[in-house]
C-alpha cells in the first residue's frame, strides 16, 4: 500500500519513468497544501558548480549545489541541519530544515559556524499545482517513503534511488541494479 503524500515525505520515481526531468530521482517534499499545491526538491541531481558562482555577493563556500526541478530555475534556495540557529527556517523532517534569513546564512558562513556538509543548495524547484500530483500518483508515477536526514547529509546523490529501491525489497532490489540504459544489459 502506498504512503500518503505529506511534507517530510519522498517522492521516489518509478523504476521505468521516462521524463527526464525526473527519471530515477528522488524528491523531497517541503510543502503539501492540497489547496495551494506541493514543492520539493530533487536529491540526487546534483550539478557541477559552487554556489559562491551562482550567487553575487556570496561567502566563498564550497557547499553542493543541486537541480531542484524544472520550476523557476532561476531561483536558488536550501535545505540544511543547523534548525533554530537560522531564524526562518522551516522544519521538514527530524535534522532536516528549509529556508531561513538569508542574510544570517551568509554571516554565520562567514563565522564557519556552517560547513559544507552541513547545507545543500537548490536552483529551481519541484512544483505541482492543486490536483497534478495526485493525478501522477494515482498513474503509479511516484511512490512515497520516509524522509531521513541522511539521505540528505549522508547518502551519495548518486546511489540514493538505488538505496532506496533495495530497502523496498522483493523485485525493487533487482530493479535497482539495472543501468540506466537498457542497452547497457
Amino acid at each position: 500500500m502506498n504512503k500518503a503524500v505529506a511534507k517530510g515525505k519522498v517522492l521516489v520515481a518509478e523504476p521505468f519513468l521516462e521524463d527526464q526531468n525526473f527519471k530515477r530521482t528522488v524528491v523531497m517534499i517541503c510543502d503539501h497544501a492540497t489547496a495551494d499545491g506541493t514543492v520539493g526538491f530533487i536529491l540526487n541531481r546534483p550539478i557541477d558548480m559552487r554556489v559562491d558562482e551562482i550567487i553575487e555577493d556570496f561567502p566563498e563556500f564550497e557547499a553542493d549545489v543541486f537541480y531542484g526541478g524544472p520550476v523557476k530555475t532561476d531561483t536558488i534556495h536550501y535545505i540544511h541541519r543547523m534548525g533554530e540557529l537560522l531564524e526562518g527556517s522551516t522544519k521538514v523532517v527530524d535534522g532536516v530544515y528549509w529556508g531561513g534569513d538569508f542574510e544570517k546564512l551568509k554571516f554565520l558562513i562567514e563565522q564557519e559556524l556552517i560547513t559544507p556538509n552541513d547545507i545543500q543548495f537548490f536552483v529551481g524547484y519541484s512544483g505541482w499545482s492543486e490536483g497534478q500530483l495526485q493525478d501522477e500518483m494515482e498513474s503509479g508515477t511516484w511512490f512515497v517513503e520516509e524522509m531521513y536526514s541522511n539521505y540528505v547529509f549522508k547518502v551519495d546523490p548518486f546511489q540514493l534511488w538505488q538505496k532506496i529501491l533495495e530497502t523496498k525489497g522483493n523485485v525493487f532490489s533487482v530493479i535497482a541494479q539495472m543501468p540506466d540504459s537498457a542497452n547497457l544489459n
